[in-house]
């Protein structure tokens, strides 16, 4: 498509981001100025009368889904924004539960077309701002931001929330953010507003989040000193705050510490939520490409996991998922990283029978040769690599028996190459 070429309300989705995929010269341009002048123009600083926004490095998706499933439960029209997508763009923006229509994100980029002038804008800021229109046009209630990248440069970071989520805090995008937890933990604490409450699920707090606190003068709430949960049995928990206490809660589908972080959360906003509400949220919340078990013979699970953080509690949902099967055979791990990512520390923490690696492509995506390299200075043994996710999953569906359990992860890219192909992208909802 020639730069001329610009889209209009009669083109296709994929016309529109195929154009903006060329609009700006780089993928990641962190800065507010550009995406929230064009917001002002749109009037979409306000996209709800609520708003929590949520960052970190790991379980932002399940603390937003947990949110979601929970204010769903108590009757708030309730709008989500998150990335990356898996299969469709769609998934990006959901209202009410439901993913956004092709239609409707098509008329939003007709409006941020026209707003824009001479604002040059990135792939994910006109997606935030296409978020942002079809959450005011839908007069929610609540709005749920995930932050892309960081915090304090990011393109969500133009709504002053209501509410600031940290979920966790690791070594991860270190080109952007710094390499230490001090220089991420700042940068993520960019979303504190002084007219809004933190509320931190990071045990292990850098001093910079409390001192970003203190700066901007938004009261703070760190687990485990304000606020703290504990499991009961297989299938209880209890959340405990000076605020509020909840017994008997249903063990979710998403990891516990980012559940009774987004409890945390809705316990010290001005919403009004009750315990009913909360078992009847917690009940329903799952997440796509999050320890989603899409097969049962043998069993298939799908996880995002791409760092050392997410893989620990990969491998401990397995043991799990390991004890309460009658018999077990072989574990076949099905991966491809990206190369940016700690792949050596993400390895070491994942246990298989058998490896397929399989190679990404982009300049990100990391040859299967690499992850095999890693995996044999660990002294592990039987490793195929692959061309492709599509191959290395086919060669394992192949070798499987109906008791072994196929894990396929170490990206969102390898995650959806397999959901695409087997056309399992529901959500669950």
């Amino acid at each position: 498509m020639m730069r001329t070429e610009i889209p209009d309300a009669m083109s296709n989705l994929e016309t529109w981001l195929s154009y903006l995929e060329q609009l700006h010269p780089t993928t990641i341009d962190l800065g507010l100025e550009r995406v929230r002048t064009v917001a002002e123009h749109l009037d979409l600083l306000q996209p709800a009368p609520y708003v929590f926004t949520v960052a970190g490095t790991n379980g932002k998706g399940t603390t937003c889904r947990t949110l979601e499933m929970i204010l769903l439960a108590a009757n708030k029209r309730v709008g989500v924004y998150s990335s990356p997508h898996l299969v469709r763009f769609t998934e990006r923006v959901r209202i009410n539960n439901q993913e956004s229509k092709e239609q409707d994100t098509v008329d939003a980029f007709v409006e941020i077309e026209k707003a824009r002038g001479n604002v040059s804008l990135t792939y994910f800021e006109y997606a935030t701002l296409a978020a942002l229109y079809q959450f005011k046009q839908a007069q929610l209630d609540v709005v749920i931001l995930e932050v892309g990248l960081g915090g304090r440069l990011d393109a969500t970071n133009i709504i002053d929330a209501d509410m600031a989520i940290i979920t966790t805090i690791g070594i991860d995008h270190v080109e952007y953010l710094g390499n230490t937890r001090e220089s991420i933990g700042r940068e993520k604490a960019g979303i504190f507003k002084p007219n809004s409450i933190a509320i931190v699920g990071e045990p292990e707090i850098p001093s910079s989040i409390i001192n970003v606190a203190k700066t901007v003068n938004c009261p703070i709430y760190v687990v485990n000193k304000d606020w703290s949960y504990q499991q009961i049995d297989d299938s209880l928990w209890q959340f405990i705050s000076p605020l509020k206490q909840y017994d008997q809660l249903p063990i979710p589908n998403v990891p516990l510490a980012n559940a009774a972080t987004a409890i945390a959360a809705l316990t010290y906003s001005s919403l009004s939520i009750n315990q009913n509400q909360i078992i009847k949220g917690l009940e329903k919340t799952n997440l796509i490409g999050r320890f989603q078990i899409i097969q049962t013979s043998p069993i298939v699970i799908v996880d995002v996991a791409h760092n050392p953080h997410a893989a620990n509690y990969l491998a401990n949902q397995i043991k799990l998922l390991v004890k309460k099967q009658p018999t077990i055979g072989k574990i076949r791990f099905v991966i491809g990283m990206l190369k940016d990512k700690d792949i050596k520390s993400t390895l070491s923490l994942l246990n298989a029978d058998e490896w397929y690696c399989a190679s990404l492509y982009g300049e990100r995506g990391c040859n299967a040769e690499v992850l095999k390299q890693y995996l044999q200075d660990n002294k592990v043994e039987n490793i195929t690599t692959f061309e492709s996710v599509d191959n290395a999953y086919q060669k394992a569906m192949q070798d499987s028996k109906e008791d072994d359990i196929i894990v396929v992860c170490g990206s969102f890219y390898t995650v959806s190459a397999v959901l695409d192909k087997l056309g399992k992208c529901n959500h669950g909802y």
